[in-house]
C-alpha cells in the first residue's frame, strides 16, 4: 500500500527518478524541458507513480533561480521533484532509503528494481543496493519515465496515464516546443542571475561560515574523526626510492563476474545498519541517523577497510 493505492511492484518498475546536479548546471535547455514536461503532465492531471521516489538535486542555485522566475520549480515540487540539496546526490548513491513498502517487496519478490537519472553513473552497485538496472536520461525523459513508472514503457504507443474523462495522454501531449523551451531560457536565464549568484560564492551560509579552521598550511588530523584519519600508508618513506622487487608465487585475489562493479567492490552508497561498516561506526559512538555513506567517509581509510572486507 502506497499513498493509499494498492501497488503490485514488478520487475522494470522505476522506484528512484533523479534529475540530478552534473546536467542541469551548464544546460539550462534539458533543466527548463523538464520543467515545461512537469507543468504540461499537471494541466492534463498526471502525476508521478507513487513508488517512484523523485529528486531535483541543482548543481547550482541559478538554476533554482530562473526554474522559480518562470513559474517551473512549482510545476516540478508538485509533480514530485522537490529539491533535495545542490551537488552529487543519487549518482554518488546518495538517494536515501527507499520507502519501507517498496523495499520490502523488492527483498520478497527478488525483482529487478531499476532508477533513472540524468547522471553519469549508471553501474550496479552505485545509486542503491536493492536498485539492480539503472539508466541515464535526459531530465525531461528522467519525469516522463516516473509518470510511466516503469522502464517496459514505449513512449510512442504506451500512454503515460488517462485524464478525468477517460482520455489517454502519451509522452508527444505534454512534450515542449523548441519555441517554448527558447522563450523561457530568453526570458528568465539571465546574466545578472549568475552575477548575483556568483559574486559571493565562497562566502557559504553561517554554519560553513561557523566551522573553525587553524590559519595554517598543513591539515590538523583529529584523532577522533571518523570521517578523515590519518592513513599510515607513509610513515617511513623515504626521499630515495626503493628497488622493485620480484613478484613470486603471485595468486588471483578475486575473480568476478560481469556483473560485479567497484561498488561492490568499494562502495560509495548508503551505509547499511546491518554492516560491518556501521558496527565500526557504532564502536566510534556514531549514531545511525549520522552514518551517511561510503563515499562521504572516503578520507577514512579505516572504514573503505572494513567495506572492502564486507564484499569478500
Amino acid at each position: 500500500m502506497l499513498e493509499g493505492q494498492q501497488v503490485d511492484l514488478k520487475d522494470q518498475h522505476i522506484v528512484i527518478a533523479a534529475i540530478t546536479s552534473c546536467t542541469n548546471t551548464s544546460n539550462p535547455g534539458v533543466i527548463v524541458s523538464a520543467g515545461l514536461v512537469a507543468r504540461n503532465a499537471l494541466a492534463q492531471g498526471l502525476n508521478v507513480k507513487p513508488w517512484v521516489k523523485t529528486s531535483l538535486a541543482p548543481g547550482s542555485k541559478v538554476v533554482t533561480d530562473y526554474l522559480t522566475k518562470a513559474g517551473l520549480l512549482d510545476a516540478l515540487s508538485q509533480i514530485g521533484f522537490d529539491v533535495v540539496g545542490y551537488g552529487c546526490t543519487t549518482c554518488i548513491g546518495n538517494s536515501g532509503p527507499l520507502p519501507a513498502p517498496v523495499s520490502e517487496a523488492i527483498q520478497a519478490g527478488d525483482l529487478v528494481a531499476c532508477s533513472v537519472l540524468s547522471g553519469n553513473r549508471n553501474f550496479e552497485g552505485r545509486v542503491h543496493a536493492e536498485v539492480k538496472m539503472n539508466f541515464l536520461a535526459s531530465p525531461p525523459l528522467v519525469v516522463a519515465y516516473a509518470l510511466a513508472g516503469t522502464m517496459a514503457v514505449d513512449f510512442e504507443t504506451d500512454p503515460l496515464g488517462t485524464t478525468a474523462d477517460g482520455r489517454d495522454i502519451y509522452l508527444r501531449d505534454i512534450w515542449p516546443a523548441q519555441a517554448d523551451i527558447e522563450q523561457v531560457i530568453s526570458s528568465h536565464v539571465t546574466r545578472e542571475l549568475f552575477e548575483a549568484r556568483y559574486s559571493d560564492v565562497f562566502t557559504g551560509d553561517a554554519r560553513w561560515s561557523g566551522i573553525k579552521v587553524d590559519s595554517s598550511s598543513l591539515f590538523k588530523w583529529d584523532t577522533e574523526s571518523t570521517y578523515v584519519r590519518h592513513p599510515p600508508y607513509f610513515e617511513g618513506m623515504t626521499r630515495q626510492v626503493p628497488g622493485i622487487q620480484n613478484v613470486r608465487k603471485a595468486r588471483v585475489l578475486a575473480k568476478l563476474g560481469d556483473s560485479i562493479t567497484t561498488d561492490h567492490i568499494s562502495p560509495a552508497g548508503a551505509i547499511s545498519p546491518d554492516s560491518p561498516a556501521a558496527d565500526y561506526l557504532r564502536s566510534h559512538g556514531v549514531a545511525q541517523a549520522d552514518f551517511n555513506s561510503y563515499g562521504s567517509r572516503r578520507g577514512n581509510h579505516e572504514e573503505r577497510q572494513i567495506g572492502l572486507r564486507a564484499r569478500r
